[in-house]
């Protein structure tokens, strides 16, 4: 007999599809799989990071909160509770950074792109470049600081009130490295496109809207 898919599961299916979270091996075969492939780790990477970073910022809320309410209310504290929240920060800043890389949301100057026609082989040069810096800033993430957090882990020392090892407070750095290096290498690529975003909505280009508005002022009086 032959198996019925539900139209539930169908749909739970094409979501998935949709969004890059499993890959319709029906559609890319040989050499085509290992794009789709990579767009797919993308995605489930940041999704794993952007939860850890949800997490993160959760619980640096609560304990802040608690550490506040005990100092003053109840004329007292958990030791741990101010250390903890400070690995928190730096983890969840760094995975912010890395978040930021994929969906173009860091502070940029875009007085000199925006100048130029659009599709021009400035604007993509441009383009590119901005890609090689992230490219080399997250190697230098990655690489220095791995060799920074594996040095660490061969000396004895321990944080002061928890007593976890000195190593964790520097692991988010080559892990913010590594995600900013993937996604560099795949913009590079042409395997991401850079319209394709995943935590924000496509930046609005103020500078073409002036523009098409003085050529309508201008048609109107003509």
């Amino acid at each position: 007999m032959r198996e019925t898919k539900s139209p539930y599961s169908s749909k739970v299916r094409s979501y998935l599809v949709s969004n890059h979270l499993i890959v319709d091996v029906a559609d890319h075969k040989g050499l085509h799989l290992i794009p789709e492939l990579l767009r797919t780790l993308n995605h489930w990477t940041h999704k794993l990071i952007l939860y850890i970073a949800q997490v993160a910022l959760a619980l640096m809320v609560v304990l802040v909160i608690l550490t506040v309410v005990l100092r003053y209310v109840f004329n007292t504290g958990i030791g741990w509770a101010e250390e903890v929240p400070r690995l928190l920060v730096t983890l969840f800043a760094f995975l912010a950074c890395a978040i930021g890389v994929r969906d173009h949301m860091h502070i940029s100057v875009n007085i000199l792109y925006n100048s130029c026609k659009e599709g021009s082989w400035v604007r993509k040069a441009l383009v590119i470049f901005t890609d090689v810096c992230i490219l080399l800033c997250g190697l230098f993430l990655l690489v220095y600081g791995w060799q920074y957090t594996k040095r660490l882990m061969s000396l004895p020392g321990t944080l002061p009130m928890t007593g976890w090892p000195t190593f964790i407070q520097y692991i988010p750095a080559p892990l913010a490295g590594f995600v900013m290096t993937f996604d560099s290498l795949l913009f590079l690529t042409g395997i991401l496109d850079r319209e394709e975003l995943l935590y924000s909505e496509k930046e609005v280009d103020y500078t073409k809207i002036v523009k098409q508005q003085h050529e309508n002022v201008s048609e109107g009086r003509s």
